[in-house]
Order: C-alpha cells, then sequence, then structure tokens
C-alpha cells in the first residue's frame, strides 16, 4: 500500500473512532458492551471495613446506568413534581407527568456541571425513569427516553445537536415498560430499536439523525442491538420479540433468523458470544445456544433451555466466559452457572441478588461484570451491595461485599436497584433513584 493509501486510511481511522480514554466506561457494559472491567490496580476483595466513598450527588428516578467519559459522569433520570406517586403495575401502564434529565457530573469530584432538560408525560408501567445508559462518542453523547425520544447532545455543555421522537416521527408505539434499547455508535451510524412494521431497527447518521435504513416487521422489545464480526463479516444482531436476527449492518439486509418468542415482548437480555457460540434468552424459560458458522454469516441451534436449566434473564445480562454462563435468572431470582455445551445448572446462590433469600425470588438480579481475563467478578446486587466474588464452574465464592446505597425502586413488594453500575478511573459510579454514589476501587 502507498504512503498516501496510508495515511487516508489512518485518517478515516481516527474520525470514525470514538475517542475514548482508557479507563473510560463510555456506554452500557463498557466500552466494548461485554461486560468487562479491564483496568488494573483495582482491589482484589473488599474488607469487612467497607470501601471509601469518594462523593454522593442527588438525582432524581430512573433506572439507566451512569456512563463515563473524557472526565464527566453522565446520569439520566426522571425529575417529578414534589409529591407525585405511582405504583408499579407489571401488567398496566401508570401516567405521571415529569421531566427527563441528562445531568452532566465532574468525574472527581461529583459536581454538576450541566443539565438537558425537556418535559416527558410518561404512560408506562415502571415509570420511575429512562431505562437506556448515556452512549458517549467523542464530542456527542446519545440518549433514548423512555417515551422514546432519542436525541444528541454536545457534551461539553449539553446543547442539542439533533432530535427525533419515535412517536411523532415514526407512528412507533411505546412498549408497555418503555423505550430500552440503548443507542449502538458504530462507525459514522446509530442503531436502535424501534418497532413497527419494517422498522424493528433503524439505523441512523449519527451527526444529523437522518435515516440510513429501517428492517425488520417486529415490536421493539426491549435489546439493545450490537455488533459482532463473524462468518467473514460483521454483523449487526438485533434479538427481537420473535427472535434473532442478524443484519448486514450497512444496508439492514437480513443474514440469517433463528425464532424464539420471548413472552409479553420480552427480550431484554443482549446475546452473548464466546468464542463461536452465541447465547440468548428471554422472557418465558426461553433461552438457546447457536453455533456461528466462522466461514459465513449463518447460525445454526445446538440446543434449548428448558424450565430448571441454562439462565433465563431479565435485566441483567449473563456472561459467558470459557463454556459457562453466569446470571441471574429472572423465576428463580438467584445467580446461576451454567454449561454451555448443555444448558445443565452448576450451582445457583443468592448471595449475589439478595443473602437474606434462600428460595425463589421473581426478578432477582445481580449485574455481573468481571475483572479483566480473571475469574473475580464485581457484582452490584438488587440491594445495593457492590461484591467481588470468583466465579468458577465449579463454585461460587465471595470476597466481600460493601453496602453501597439503598434500594429505592420497587419489585413484586420488595425494595431493589435496577440499574447497572459503571467501573472507571478505579471506581464504582451506582445509582439508585435518590443519589449518585462514586466508591473507590483502587488498591
Amino acid at each position: 500500500m502507498k504512503s498516501s493509501q496510508l495515511i487516508i486510511a489512518f485518517l478515516t481511522c481516527l474520525f470514525l473512532t470514538p475517542i475514548l480514554s482508557a479507563d473510560d466506561w463510555n456506554q452500557w457494559m463498557g466500552p466494548t458492551r461485554d461486560g468487562v472491567y479491564n483496568e488494573t490496580g483495582i482491589i482484589d476483595s473488599i474488607p469487612e471495613s467497607g470501601l471509601k466513598v469518594k462523593w454522593r450527588m442527588p438525582v432524581h428516578g430512573g433506572y439507566a446506568g451512569p456512563a463515563v467519559a473524557g472526565g464527566k459522569v453522565f446520569l439520566y433520570d426522571y425529575k417529578v413534581p414534589e409529591g407525585a406517586t405511582f405504583r408499579n403495575n407489571p401488567g398496566k401502564r401508570s401516567k405521571l407527568k415529569g421531566t427527563e434529565r441528562l445531568v452532566a457530573f465532574d468525574e472527581a469530584t461529583g459536581k454538576e456541571l450541566w443539565v438537558h432538560q425537556y418535559d416527558c408525560p410518561y404512560s408506562i408501567s415502571y415509570p420511575a425513569g429512562p431505562r437506556c445508559t448515556p452512549t458517549v462518542d467523542g464530542e456527542h453523547v446519545y440518549i433514548l427516553g423512555s417515551e422514546g425520544d432519542l436525541r444528541c447532545l454536545k457534551t461539553a455543555d449539553g446543547s442539542l445537536v439533533w432530535k427525533k421522537s419515535f412517536k411523532a416521527d415514526f407512528a412507533a408505539e411505546v412498549p408497555i415498560w418503555g423505550f430500552s434499547a440503548h443507542p449502538l455508535i458504530d462507525g459514522d451510524t446509530l442503531y436502535t430499536m424501534v418497532g413497527g412494521k419494517g422498522q424493528g431497527i433503524v439505523a441512523f447518521d449519527k451527526l444529523t439523525g437522518d435515516v440510513k435504513w429501517k428492517a425488520l416487521d417486529c415490536n421493539a422489545g426491549y435489546c439493545p442491538p450490537t455488533i459482532i464480526e463473524k462468518g467473514g463479516t460483521r454483523q449487526l444482531i438485533a434479538f427481537q420479540p420473535k427472535g434473532c436476527t442478524s443484519l448486514n449492518p450497512a444496508d439492514g439486509s437480513t443474514f440469517w433468523n433463528v425464532a424464539m418468542e420471548s413472552q409479553y415482548d420480552m427480550s431484554i437480555a443482549r446475546p452473548m458470544i464466546d468464542g463461536d457460540y452465541m447465547y440468548v434468552c428471554g422472557k418465558g424459560n426461553q433461552s438457546m445456544m447457536l453455533k456461528l458458522n466462522p466461514e459465513k454469516p449463518e447460525a445454526t441451534e445446538v440446543w434449548r433451555g428448558k424450565p430448571r436449566t441454562s439462565i433465563s434473564a431479565a435485566n441483567a445480562t449473563p456472561l459467558f466466559v470459557d463454556g459457562v454462563l453466569y446470571g441471574a435468572d429472572q423465576n428463580m431470582g438467584s445467580l446461576i452457572a451454567a454449561d454451555g455445551k448443555s444448558g445443565a445448572r452448576l450451582w445457583q446462590t443468592f448471595d449475589a441478588t439478595d443473602p437474606k433469600e434462600d428460595r425463589r425470588l421473581p426478578h432477582g438480579t445481580a449485574f455481573v461484570t468481571r475483572i479483566g481475563k480473571t475469574n473475580r467478578y464485581l457484582i452490584m446486587s438488587e440491594v445495593g451491595d457492590l461484591l467481588i466474588s470468583e466465579l468458577t464452574p465449579q463454585k461460587y465464592t465471595p470476597h466481600g461485599r460493601f453496602h453501597v446505597l439503598e434500594p429505592t425502586g420497587e419489585c413484586f413488594g420488595r425494595a431493589a436497584v435496577w440499574s447497572h453500575p459503571a467501573y472507571a478511573n478505579k471506581t464504582a459510579y451506582v445509582r439508585n433513584d435518590k443519589e449518585l454514589v462514586a466508591v473507590d476501587l483502587s488498591k
């Protein structure tokens, strides 16, 4: 290749690749959305004396996890008038008036830097606030609200670059539990689930908001799309309520589809890959293992899960590591390890979800993050505890826990935290409906 061609190739990669610090956690589940925290110099265990809290800042309601990039922490929440109340009904929409807000805080001190907000009446079930973690891409940050407000803002000051309304611009139906597909940025394109005939997933120009293409006849579901490189090509994976579909990210054409119907459109957890295998799971004891063809974009079914096998996850995506699945099962409510070859369960524990329980815990939640390539994991429990635990095919071994904040949400009559933490700069950033907390993880 000539030197001029090398320069052009370098500049192309430079301008199409998000500028990130190695320590940033710029989107849901981390820089590559694989639930792996690669920073070194952090603790191996949590002492009985607990961990140092760097700062606490008041926030409002929401399920969206924080994102950390460029020295800022971005938190998406929902502010309601003082005295406003609601009840969570899993099968009924609640009407609530409020304001969706993206707030930027100083990463080191917690000082509020700017706020972008807009009025947004809710008509959804579980209306505490937004579901989607902000996606930071260089000088822009992207948010998707519960009622389908997709916005691009400048990270410097929160000023609006462009916006779309899924209701007004696409006549899309708002899912009963709100739009939840964290926006995915890849190159110069933003991908997310919209829902409807021919527009189950939509690709936008990330700088203008112009539509590049639309694809799939399906409801939006709740799972964010993801990009993989398999079969000699890049594939856009859309796990939608009727199945798992692979698309060409350039034009939305279909490579392959494997049917699997999740109850109540609850396709939530992102499909996870280990080698040539992909694990997919949804509501209603729905799960399957697919084998991806390494030579061409193609998938074949290996097995389907049955009750009391594999992991049927809800709002916390299981990890798939060295042939083993680790995640919270929505039916049992415990943290489970399952064999990827067969789906057989290897062990389970309530210590990582709610240590007071020893029986079924509907939608018990634990957000699991692997520490580098080790067998140690950071786990955020639904009761507000941060844990470090060793997970192997043989057993679960705890290495300390620290109660970070109170569970302010509600799930089936119990208090719960349903928000994925961010890990960056040797710090855990954790939120509930009242505060955002920065916890020191450095050795």
